[in-house]
C-alpha cells in the first residue's frame, strides 16, 4: 500500500515540488550627484533558466537583461545607460557585471527591480546604496515589493532593517515547502507537547548553529550539496516514519544503507554533487540509528536528536539567502538575528497548524495510521525528488 500511495504522491508533486526554491541576486549602487556605477552578482546557475543565456554572445545578452531589469529611476524616468554593462571576472559559480548610469535632474531616485521574476517568482534581489559616500543602506526586494524610493538622508533606520529580515524569515521557511516537509515528517507521529517541544527545540538549535556559522563566514558549504542534503534529510525522516508504523523489521533500513552504498560510489567517480565521504557518512549513520531504535523501548524519544543533526543541514540552507546578500559587516549581526527570528515565527506557525490535528487523532488507531502512512508517502516522495533533482540535475 506504502509503495502504490509513493508512487501515486511522485506523480502528483514531483511537477510542482521545484517551484519553490529561492533564488537571489544583489546589486551596489555608487551614487554620486546624477550618476551612477551600478554592479550585480547573481548565481551562473539561475542564468541557466534563460533558453537564450546560451552561446558566444551570452554576456551581452545577459548584460542587456539586467540592464532593462535592474533600473534607477529619477521619478518616473529611467536613468540611461552611459557605459556598459560588461561582464566582471567573478568567483566560481557566479556572474558579475557593471554599467554606469546618467540620471536626468529633478525626481526623487528609486531602484527598481524585475530581475529573473518571469521565471522565478519567489526571486530575492539585495540592493545596496551608497549615496554621495554616505553609510551604505540596503533593502530586499521581491515580487511584491519591486522598487525602493532613496531619499535625500541616509536611507532607512537600523530598526527598518531588522523588522525587514524578520518578514524574510517567516516568508522564507513558508514559502520553502523543503523546509515545510521537513516539519510535516516530524510532527506525522503525533506525540505529546513536551515530545514536540523537544522536536522543535533540537530542530531550533541546529539551524541556529549552522546559520550563524555561514553568515558569520566561518564555514563555506557548497550550496548544491546542502541543497540535495535538505531532501534526502526529509526522504529519511519519512522512511523513518514509515518504519515506524510498520513491522520495524530492518529490511527498509537495508534498503536505504545500500541505495546509499552504491551513490557514494558513483560519487567517488564525480558522478553527483554531494561528495562521496558525505553519502558514505548518512548511510553509516542511518545503520547505526535504525539499529539502535530496534533496541529501546521508546524510539520516538531518540527523534530530538534527529531533529538536530539534520536541524544543522536546514540551517546551511536558510543561510544561502543571507550569504548571497554579502552584507556589510555592520548590517550582519541585525540581520542575522532578523531573519532566524522570522524563521522562528514562521516554524511555530506550522507546528501550530499541524501538531494539533495530530494530536487530537493519537486516539482514534485506523484515522491516525492511515493520515501517517499517506502524508510520509508523500513527504517521502517530496525528498526523494528534491535529493535527486538537486544532487544529479
Amino acid at each position: 500500500m506504502i509503495v502504490g500511495r509513493l508512487v501515486i504522491a511522485l506523480v502528483l508533486v514531483a511537477a510542482r515540488a521545484g517551484a519553490h526554491d529561492r533564488t537571489t541576486s544583489t546589486s551596489s549602487w555608487d551614487i554620486r550627484g546624477r550618476g551612477a556605477l551600478v554592479t550585480v552578482g547573481l548565481a551562473a546557475l539561475d542564468v541557466s533558466r534563460f533558453p537564450w543565456a546560451t552561446g558566444a554572445d551570452r554576456d551581452a545578452a545577459l548584460g542587456a537583461y539586467l540592464a532593462r531589469h535592474l533600473e534607477l529611476v529619477a521619478g518616473e524616468t529611467p536613468c540611461v545607460v552611459a557605459a556598459g554593462p560588461r561582464a566582471l571576472a567573478a568567483p566560481p559559480g557566479r556572474v558579475l557585471y557593471e554599467w554606469r548610469l546618467d540620471c536626468p535632474p529633478g525626481g526623487t531616485l528609486a531602484v527598481r527591480s524585475e530581475v529573473l521574476l518571469e521565471v522565478a517568482p519567489g526571486h530575492l534581489h539585495f540592493a545596496r546604496v551608497r549615496r554621495d559616500g554616505a553609510a551604505p543602506v540596503e533593502r530586499v526586494l521581491s515580487e511584491r515589493e519591486r522598487s525602493w524610493v532613496l531619499d535625500a538622508g541616509s536611507g532607512a533606520p537600523a530598526s527598518a532593517s531588522v523588522a525587514d529580515y524578520v518578514k524574510l524569515g517567516v516568508e522564507h521557511i513558508l514559502g520553502g515547502a523543503d523546509h515545510v516537509a521537513f516539519l510535516v515528517a516530524l510532527l506525522l507521529l503525533g506525540g505529546g507537547l513536551a515530545d514536540v517541544a523537544r522536536l522543535v527545540t533540537g530542530f531550533t538549535v541546529g539551524h541556529s548553529l549552522t546559520l550563524g556559522m555561514a553568515v558569520l563566514g566561518w564555514v563555506q558549504p557548497d550550496r548544491a550539496a546542502v541543497e540535495a542534503l535538505i531532501g534526502l534529510s526529509i526522504a529519511l525522516v519519512a522512511t523513518e516514519n514509515v518504519w515506524l508504523a510498520g513491522e520495524r523489521t530492518f529490511v527498509l533500513p537495508s534498503m536505504v544503507v545500500v541505495t546509499l552504498g552504491a551513490l557514494a560510489i558513483s560519487a567517488a567517480t564525480g558522478w553527483g554533487r554531494v561528495p562521496a565521504a558525505t553519502l558514505a557518512g548518512v548511510a553509516l549513520f542511518v545503520l547505526c540509528y535504525f539499529g539502535l531504535l530496534r533496541r529501546v523501548s521508546r524510539p520516538g524519544a531518540l527523534r530530538w536528536g534527529v531533529a538536530f543533526l539534520f536541524g544543522l543541514v536546514h540551517g546551511f540552507g536558510f543561510a544561502a539567502v543571507l550569504v548571497e546578500a554579502r552584507l556589510v559587516a555592520e548590517r550582519l549581526v541585525p540581520a542575522l538575528f532578523g531573519f532566524n527570528a522570522g524563521v522562528e515565527l514562521g516554524q511555530l506557525g506550522v507546528v501550530a497548524l499541524i501538531w494539533p490535528v495530530m494530536h487530537a487523532i493519537q486516539a482514534r488507531g485506523r484515522l491516525r495510521h492511515a493520515i501517517l502512512e499517506a502524508g510520509s508517502a508523500v513527504v517521502l516522495a517530496l525528498g526523494v525528488f528534491w535529493f535527486v533533482s538537486r544532487a544529479y540535475n
